[in-house]
């Protein structure tokens, strides 16, 4: 049985250019692997090894259909990583406030 995905194993993943285009390219709906790899310029077995990848650490779904498997995305293997930069929310929250607050004191000078 294999391991379930961590959300290193999603950053690895994503780390890799063509398999961010890859999920880009997915956000518009379910595709072969021969229309990513023309849609992208890259190889069908290259796009295949990304397709693979992309599958094993949840971001992407394949079903059969006919004699093609479509590759769909599955954007719910983004949680880990969503949750981790939401940890990071306050930090960014406090310094806009911050920025905000420092501005509006800045317009109250000019106004005296």
């Amino acid at each position: 049985m294999a391991r379930a995905a961590t959300t290193s194993d999603v950053f690895n993943a994503i780390a890799e250019p063509q398999r961010r285009e890859i999920l880009v390219l997915l956000r518009a709906g379910e595709r072969p692997v021969t229309d990513v790899a023309h849609e992208l310029g890259m190889t069908q077995p290259g796009a295949s090894k990304h397709l693979r990848v992309l599958r094993e650490v949840g971001l992407v779904r394949d079903r059969k259909a006919g004699k093609q498997r479509l590759y769909g995305l599955d954007a719910q293997g983004l949680r880990p990583v969503r949750e981790w930069i939401g940890g990071f929310e306050a930090f960014w929250n406090e310094t806009f406030d911050q920025l905000d607050e420092y501005v509006q004191r800045m317009h109250q000078e000019d106004r005296e």
